[in-house]
């Protein structure tokens, strides 16, 4: 069945006139475009809907019937349509996001915070879960987008890097390597590593580049979290490749017996949003990835300024690509 809204329409106001050219003059037809437009209506249902005379219209029992539901149907559809147009400025509601640890520790609180200040109507709900299950839970559409690090499958994702960030080297104070301004991976070799276990997204990136560089280490400890990986060091169990986020806010206490030096050559991981591939965000979670977008690029001009020069520095793109 074929029925248009302009005919529905057309019929609601014959019904209402009793008259085709008194309904072509209300609504900016003619009469005969009236008329075929209650034919082509009736057709569509297979029922005649008026009795047509020289004076005037008369309804069947059929038309009695559909002029006494039509209004409350029409009225519906157009309460329906004006509330999807509005979400185009909705202001009120609640976007779900998906994030691995290290980021919803270190990114998405100030995120949230900002949301409070800036769209009070917004409530930003965090789903804080390892990295696969980010990934799994934004593929089933649970959440409305993820953020993670660089993940291997992209196929049915939409990708945004929003932020790039270094790996760095934590030991203990009294580490032989401590003693140097920046380590080179390569004087890794021999060491026990305690590391983020492979439910994280650094730890394949920090595997490839170990291989790829040919540093052969003994991973001592796998663990699912860095506040762990800093007790493990405390106890003198190794030295850990982390990535900058994973530090604490303010660097390690000078009672901590921490310290921290650069990796080179440079090594960063991505950090994303992702979004189910020809999955539209609607409006209120566009506004939402825009605000953590820009709340990582602040949080990328906040790092160290040796940091951000390599950063943007195109020539070193290639070096920063561990797979």
């Amino acid at each position: 069945m074929n029925v248009t809204l302009r005919q529905l329409q057309v019929f609601l106001s014959v019904a209402e006139t009793r008259n085709f050219s008194r309904t072509g003059d209300l609504i900016g037809l003619t009469q005969p475009a009236v008329s075929r437009s209650i034919t082509e209506l009736e057709a569509q249902l297979g029922l005649q809907l008026v009795n047509r005379t020289t004076r005037e219209v008369e309804l069947t029992d059929a038309g009695r019937s559909l002029a006494t539901r039509l209004p409350r149907v029409l009225d519906d559809l157009d309460t329906t349509l004006l509330d999807v147009a509005g979400m185009a400025t909705a202001r009120r509601g609640r976007v779900r996001v998906a994030s691995s640890p290290t980021l919803s520790a270190n990114l998405m609180p100030e995120c949230i915070a900002l949301c409070h200040e800036l769209h009070p109507g917004m409530e930003l709900m965090l789903l804080d879960r390892v990295q696969n299950a980010t990934l799994a839970s934004v593929l089933s559409g649970e959440v409305d987008f993820g953020v993670v690090i660089d993940p291997e499958e992209r196929e049915a994702l939409t990708c945004e890097t929003i932020l790039s960030e270094p790996f760095l080297l934590a030991c203990p104070s009294d580490h032989r390597l401590a003693l140097k301004k920046t380590v080179n991976w390569s004087d890794l070799n021999g060491e026990s590593l305690v590391l983020l276990d492979h439910a994280s997204g650094s730890r394949r990136l920090i595997d490839d580049v170990l291989s790829k560089l040919g540093v052969q280490c003994t991973v001592a400890q796998e663990v699912g979290h860095s506040t762990t990986i800093f007790r493990m060091l405390e106890a003198g169990l190794g030295v850990a490749v982390i990535p900058q986020m994973a530090l604490p806010p303010q660097g390690f206490a000078k009672d901590s017996g921490l310290t921290v030096r650069p990796l080179t050559p440079r090594m960063d991981r991505q950090v994303m949003l992702v979004q189910r591939r020809n999955r539209a965000l609607s409006p209120l979670a566009q506004t939402a990835w825009q605000l953590v977008r820009e709340q990582a690029a602040k949080l990328g001009d906040a790092s160290p300024e040796p940091a951000r020069k390599v950063s943007n520095t195109k020539t070193k793109k290639a070096a920063h690509q561990p797979k």
